[in-house]
């Protein structure tokens, strides 16, 4: 089988390429020539065929498409970056995903669509009782989910053959700050969705004659429906920096909530993973730079730390307070 990922050397499509690999399709991959994707491409040794493009043109999209049995389409601009340059994100997700779906209805036959979504979709649901269903509904509130929300329709209406994933929170192992992490509050329930895991699902939904026509939600299941407080501390820790204190972190509610993945796994068998099975691997792709963290581990909490306005607020108070 032929398959197509866009976007495939980001976080979740680099596993989605190995799983398809070690199934033995046939995978071209789809995506920006950037220094960085052009070292993940070489990673898999010549055994995929990578088309460089822009999904902005439809040329380039063209070329990607043709041939191919099954697209999975995971190219977007996810936050931080959706949020702040709003028009060039909007050209991306959802201008590129009508390039993706015209191209591909010029074919005949036309290759099947599954299209990466997210449980954002779903907003703040922190004060009902979990699980999320896939039938409940809708609420998107940032210019991202309004894209997915937007991106779903055209493909439910493409008169295409399609799947829609709708995957739970998805953390790369690669090290860096995020200033979005603070703004989370600590008892929010999440869902942890290992990449390894995500990746597969998608591979067993490119073979799958079961999924076609589903919303599926995508998650790491019981074992990984924790707080917020759970994942962050953790991952501090693990990187040698140590949790945060609590007053660096805000009241938002984390909109990936845990999630009823009952049907997808019957249909996909693709949970293996956990969150510790996660932090072992962020520690292993650290290696020397751990002891580097380690050793400036108080100048990288003071950095991170900066960027906490709610950590601010609490040592100009307790200043204040004498």
């Amino acid at each position: 089988m032929k398959v197509l990922v866009t976007g495939a050397f980001g976080n979740i499509g680099s596993n989605a390429v190995k799983s398809l690999l070690e199934q033995r399709q046939k995978v071209r991959c789809f995506d920006v020539k950037t220094e960085a994707n052009e070292a993940a491409a070489q990673k898999f040794q010549g055994k995929i065929e990578v088309c460089w493009g822009d999904i902005r043109n439809a040329q380039d999209v063209a070329a990607a498409v043709k041939g191919q049995d099954v697209v999975v389409h995971l190219a977007a601009i996810i936050p931080i970056d959706s949020e702040i340059k709003p028009e060039w994100a909007k050209e991306i997700n959802v201008g590129g995903t009508k390039n993706i779906i015209d191209e591909m209805k010029k074919l005949s036959p036309s290759p099947k669509i599954i299209f990466a979504s997210s449980t954002t979709i779903f907003g703040n649901t922190q004060d009902k009782k979990p699980p999320v269903k896939v039938t409940d509904p809708i609420n998107p509130s940032s210019n991202y989910t309004k894209h997915k929300a937007e991106g779903e329709k055209m493909v439910q209406e493409s008169g295409l053959t399609w799947c829609i994933m709708r995957f739970a929170a998805v953390t790369s192992v690669e090290f860096k700050a995020n200033p979005m992490a603070f703004y989370i509050a600590l008892d929010s329930r999440m869902e942890f969705t290992h990449t390894k895991d995500a990746g597969l699902a998608l591979a067993n939904a490119a073979k799958s004659d079961k999924v076609w026509g589903k919303i599926l939600l995508i998650g790491g299941g019981a074992r990984n429906q924790i707080r917020y407080r759970d994942y962050i501390h953790r991952s501090m820790e693990a990187t040698g920096i140590g949790a945060f204190p609590e007053e660096a972190f805000g009241n938002l509610p984390a909109t990936p909530d845990w999630i009823d993945t009952s049907e997808s796994q019957a249909l996909l068998k693709y949970q293996k993973h956990t969150l510790d099975d996660w932090l072992k691997d962020r520690i292993a792709s650290l290696g020397p730079k751990k002891a580097e963290i380690i050793a400036q581990r108080e100048q990288i909490r003071k950095e991170w730390l900066d960027q906490s306005p709610y950590y601010k607020a609490f040592l100009e108070s307790k200043q204040k307070k004498g």
